[in-house]
């Protein structure tokens, strides 16, 4: 068990968490979230000793080991991957070496064999033997086969270093685990391991993502850090979500009877109960969610944006048809051939590693890029918004938010303007911000405003949740949804493609397209190639 006792932090005059008392335990996995800035991260590292607090305390119970991802992929750069590992228990690797520096002695003296049968039986009772074993185990099960657990950490490229410094962070079973976005540039095959792995796992675990997928399989409990303070709730993501929208609607119906509010908070809690996945955690959170009383949900103090694509016209039966599309980028083909025609109810999801093509394609269909080869053609009835990965220059001027965005409307009027920008949260003072000092997530929002003013009927989207916060994200994910054009975009967002794609296209290495009528999950379940393929490379949260 972890617990804090009235810990503060205070940065400059602001107090990022104030007196903070909560109670981590064994057998739950608790997903840490939280608007950016909330100070997710920095809380992981006053769990973790890395950080010290202004005041207060953090309590382990005694004789519990904690461990924690690394985040310096250098760190261990001079290390095999087996020794890498197995550091994550440091006194049991401390006794290893201490071992083979006795045993290597030349004159060994009376003192050196009694040191070192202490060493043995202490080395013996924490299960030594089978430390080795243990973490060959870890490494083959993220992936890292074995002919590289004898390299050194040097030689690895980056996703592997991340694997390796993963399983040294659940090497020999600790008591507490720690995980800051542990899903990052695993694919998909790691990350269905990990999620099993989790989900049997018996002690405490406190992770932070952005990954709602991934907190929805493996949490027990949310812990949600709102204006500096901490507070549990049971379920996953889903539930808490759901539930606080839940109770927001019955705050706005003032005259519903307490009596039919909880009749409809049962039936919800009923609903995902029976939902709750697999195994062990099942039960706990089937067990947890029963108890809950209309009492026990608040409402979340942070606010949503309201994305809502509406086109204003219908398209039309034509949208787009490719024909012998060809494209070489610094020597290399990135797109070979590329033939498809879209419908009028298609929403593409465009998946893979092959992040260069994917973009390629984006900046060839909306006339940025030329192709070597190949044609293109648009519907007579379609209109094209396009989010692009880099929008660097967009903002790269002296307009205010409002200036910039009414360039882009047909409706030449402030108000309407301040309209757009009000859903996306820039209210007030903020339309006269200049556009060049946003930040990463208010230049998404920015852009995503853009693309509801212009009313287009379709929808190119290349990673358009880079920067944004899980509430910004969960809105945009409820806006693709109901949007009633064709959308083509990709997303590391598990959810988001898997809720929003009717159609997956992969450009694989080389430049060919897989073209499939089909969900995200589905596709991957039957092409065991396509989940190895898929890599996630999402960019930590800057203000975390």
């Amino acid at each position: 068990m972890i617990s804090t006792s009235n810990v503060t932090l205070r940065v400059g005059k602001k107090a990022l968490f104030e007196d903070v008392n909560i109670k981590f335990t064994e057998g739950n996995c608790y997903g840490l979230i939280g608007a950016n800035g909330a100070g997710k991260s920095t809380f992981l590292k006053i769990l973790s000793g890395q950080l010290e607090p202004t005041k207060g305390d953090v309590i382990i119970t005694p004789g519990e080991r904690l461990s924690f991802l690394q985040q310096d992929h250098f760190k261990y750069d001079e290390y095999p991957v087996l020794d890498t590992v197995m550091m994550g228990n440091a006194r049991l690797y401390e006794i290893m070496k201490e071992k083979e520096a006795i045993y290597a002695k030349e004159d060994f003296s009376d003192e050196d064999g009694i040191k070192a049968s202490e060493l043995e039986a202490e080395f013996a009772a924490m299960n030594g033997w089978g430390a080795e074993s243990d973490a060959a185990t870890l490494l083959n099960g993220l992936g890292i086969s074995t002919e590289y657990h004898y390299e050194i950490m040097k030689n690895l490229n980056g996703p592997e270093k991340v694997k390796i410094l993963l399983a040294q962070a659940l090497f020999d079973n600790p008591d507490i685990l720690l995980l800051d976005e542990p899903t990052n540039h695993l694919d998909l095959d790691a990350i269905a391991w990990l999620e099993e792995f989790l989900i049997n796992f018996e002690n405490t675990v406190i992770v932070v993502s952005h990954d709602r997928y991934f907190l929805n399989k493996v949490c027990t409990q949310i812990a949600d850090i709102d204006y500096g303070k901490i507070k549990l709730y049971a379920g996953n993501y889903d539930f808490w979500y759901e539930s606080s929208q839940l109770l927001i609607r019955q705050m706005k119906e003032a005259n519903k009877k307490k009596e039919e509010k909880i009749k409809e908070l049962q039936e919800f809690i009923s609903r995902f109960s029976a939902n709750a996945s697999k195994s062990k955690q099942a039960t706990s959170r089937k067990r947890a969610l029963e108890k809950i009383q209309l009492d026990d949900i608040q409402p979340s103090s942070r606010k949503y944006p309201y994305i809502d694509f509406r086109p204003n016209r219908e398209i039309g039966n034509e949208v787009l048809s490719v024909e012998g599309l060809s494209k070489t980028i610094d020597g290399e083909k990135v797109l070979d051939n590329l033939t498809f025609t879209l419908n009028r109810e298609d929403k593409v999801a465009f998946v893979g590693s092959n992040e260069q093509a994917k973009t390629t394609l984006f900046q060839i269909l909306t006339g940025e890029m030329e192709p070597d080869e190949g044609t293109y053609k648009w519907g007579v009835t379609t209109s094209q918004a396009y989010f692009p990965l880099d929008s660097g220059e967009e903002f790269e001027n002296e307009y205010t938010i409002v200036e910039w965005l009414i360039q882009y409307s047909e409706i030449k009027d402030v108000t309407y303007v301040r309209g757009f920008l009000g859903r996306m949260l820039f209210s007030g003072d903020d339309g006269v911000k200049k556009v060049k000092v946003l930040s990463g997530g208010e230049k998404v929002r920015c852009l995503l405003s853009k693309m509801m003013i212009s009313g287009a009927n379709v929808l190119l989207l290349d990673e358009p949740t880079n920067h944004l916060d899980m509430e910004a994200i969960t809105a945009l994910n409820n806006g693709l949804i109901k949007f009633p054009g064709v959308i083509l975009f990709t997303s590391h967002d598990h959810q988001i493609v898997q809720t929003t794609a009717n159609r997956i296209m992969e450009i694989v290495p080389g430049g060919k397209l897989i073209d499939k009528i089909t969900t995200y999950d589905e596709y991957l379940e039957n092409d065991e190639m396509a989940r190895k393929r898929q890599t996630y490379t999402v960019q930590s949260e800057e203000d975390d």
